[in-house]
């Protein structure tokens, strides 16, 4: 009896959750706006967390909007005095800031639009943070792994979701539409479920829809991403998705890829009865990137594991045969990682692919070649005083030879090689190649156009241009992303002659911004907006191509690099 009694009273909670879907994104709109604009709770002087979860309890269906303002602005100061300070930047990136959920609200009275108002007239200008403070600081809150938050933490986690896309994210002018439409069904969705996992799915959806490469890490803070991800195993050969099919490139395990008929060069087409273009779409549905081009790099990466569907650890595939061209069906045994032998043989095998990759380079007398992820070995030994020497040495040898490649198809290991001695030796002496948007800390939710040269390239009085005149080549891949992205538009700037060759970029140019969320979930996105300077889009779109590359299966299974390939031509 007392069972059943418990059953009908947790009904009856989520039923009154669900009922209040409106109630909540009204709350947690008008909450995000009083935390990020009222004097006293931006200041830090009222904790904005203690307000929602002291609020969040007191609302029910029957509120409309005006008495959850009411509610969340009852105990607050409303006779603010200091206006917000003047806007004196020339370039403010506005797109984002839309009061229009209060302000063109016939349901909201004039007297709570009007405290609203109010507030953000009066608004904090956080420029006055302490030093050691962020706009961009959260509290952490730790649970138990293995547990479901409390539904008013799960709503504080999905409120400063939404109050990072409003007032902290540059780029939600070109999220996907209907965000805020997308974040009501999330609310409707955090009412019905009863485990961290579905709690953690809604996450994984909503901040997919950021379309943001940087946020791409955001999966890798889920404890149950194996599972969501059916990742608990790993598949017996490597492999590249190319258009709608999944291509098998090396027998990792050939007597278990021998048993299920899988040689190298066929195309897996389905796995469980869903075709590949089906999976691929679910995947992006749970990860955030900020390009199709960037999916597709992530899911093909063998050590991601991510594309696999199904949690068994047979898997069912329809597969089209390389030497016979037919279709077939077959079981492939994945691999537990559990066992070590074979789990240790993956690994080796993949820090050989990976160490091979990372050293590929032109050989040729005529180029002189850096990769973007190997310049800090240039003075990783070298004194202090001598490395301006060292540098000078390398880049006067490189500007003998006919042409220089950068390979920016990775990550920088340092900046310095790019901002300071590329610049110093081969620049013009301004090198204003973008424009870099910064958070507008007198105005949170808009950008301003950051002017000052530091940002682009470094003061050195009296320095010397060596005005290059060979071929330069910028070569690009999704795998270049943030501070690559924005170090091959100042390649582009320094060598008008530069023909930048490759495939789209990671769509993710700009600085990295760290928020903490309850349940020990870091949320990683671009904080930043990078335009070209007739502000063309970076954001989703990558830096500029003047040669795109397309690879086919057969370049895969033969190890070709289109890029190099492409160089070595136009050098004959």
């Amino acid at each position: 009896m007392k069972r059943s009694f418990f059953l009908l009273l947790l009904v009856l909670f989520q039923q009154n959750l669900f009922a209040q879907k409106d109630q909540y994104y009204n709350f947690i709109k008008t909450w995000n706006f009083i935390k990020y604009y009222h004097p006293d709770v931006a200041s830090g002087k009222i904790d904005s967390d203690s307000l929602f979860l002291v609020k969040i309890k007191s609302i029910d269906s029957k509120d409309d909007f005006n008495s959850v303002i009411e509610k969340l602005s009852q105990n607050l100061n409303k006779n603010l005095t200091t206006l917000a300070p003047i806007e004196t930047s020339k370039d403010v990136l506005t797109k984002n800031q839309n009061f229009d959920w209060f302000q063109k609200n016939g349901k909201i009275s004039s007297e709570n639009k009007a405290l609203l108002n109010s507030v953000y007239n009066h608004r904090y200008n956080f420029e006055i943070l302490k030093e050691e403070k962020s706009v961009n600081d959260e509290k952490k809150y730790s649970f138990p792994k293995n547990e479901n938050l409390p539904v008013e933490y799960r709503l504080l986690t999905l409120a400063k979701i939404q109050g990072i896309v409003d007032y902290l994210f540059p780029h939600k002018y070109i999220m996907d539409k209907g965000f805020d439409d997308f974040f009501k069904k999330s609310l409707e969705e955090n009412s019905k479920i009863n485990s961290r996992k579905d709690f953690e799915i809604i996450l994984a959806k909503l901040v997919s829809k950021f379309k943001d490469s940087h946020a791409f890490s955001f999966y890798k803070q889920l404890n149950y991403r194996k599972e969501i991800f059916h990742g608990s195993y790993l598949a017996p050969y490597d492999f590249q998705i190319v258009d709608d099919h999944i291509l098998v490139t090396k027998l990792i395990f050939p007597e278990i890829c021998s048993k299920a008929q899988i040689n190298v060069g066929d195309k897996i087409i389905a796995i469980n009865g869903k075709t590949i273009p089906q999976i691929i779409k679910e995947k992006g549905e749970l990860l955030s990137t900020s390009n199709t081009e960037k999916l597709i790099f992530v899911l093909s990466k063998y050590e991601n594991n991510l594309i696999w569907i199904g949690d068994l650890r047979h898997r069912d595939l329809e597969v089209k045969s390389a030497r016979s061209n037919k279709k077939f069906s077959t079981k492939i045994d994945m691999i537990d990682p559990s066992d070590k032998e074979k789990y240790d043989l993956i690994v080796n095998y993949l820090q050989d692919k990976i160490t091979k990759i990372e050293n590929r380079k032109i050989d040729h007398q005529d180029v002189a070649f850096f990769k973007v992820s190997k310049t800090f070995g240039f003075i990783n030994k070298v004194d202090d005083d001598k490395i301006d020497a060292v540098m000078d040495s390398i880049l006067s040898n490189a500007a003998q030879k006919k042409a220089i490649v950068f390979d920016m198809r990775a990550y920088p290991d340092w900046g310095g090689f790019f901002f300071h001695y590329l610049y110093k030796y081969f620049s013009t002496v301004e090198n204003y190649f973008g424009k870099y948007y910064q958070p507008n800390l007198k105005n949170i939710g808009t950008f301003t156009y950051k002017d000052q040269s530091i940002t682009y390239f470094p003061s050195i009085p009296e320095k010397t241009v060596h005005n290059y005149k060979g071929k330069v080549f910028i070569l690009v891949n999704p795998d270049t992303r943030s501070a690559s992205e924005w170090y091959s538009m100042s390649l582009q700037k320094i060598f008008p002659q530069s023909l930048t060759i490759g495939q789209q970029t990671s769509g993710g140019d700009g600085d990295l911004v760290k928020v903490n969320l309850p349940g020990d979930y870091l949320l990683e996105f671009t904080g930043n907006g990078i335009f070209y300077p007739d502000n063309s889009q970076t954001q989703q779109t990558g830096i500029r191509i003047d040669e795109l590359i397309k690879y086919k299966d057969q370049d895969f299974l033969e190890g070709r690099d289109l890029e190099f390939e492409r160089v070595l031509d136009q050098m004959k």
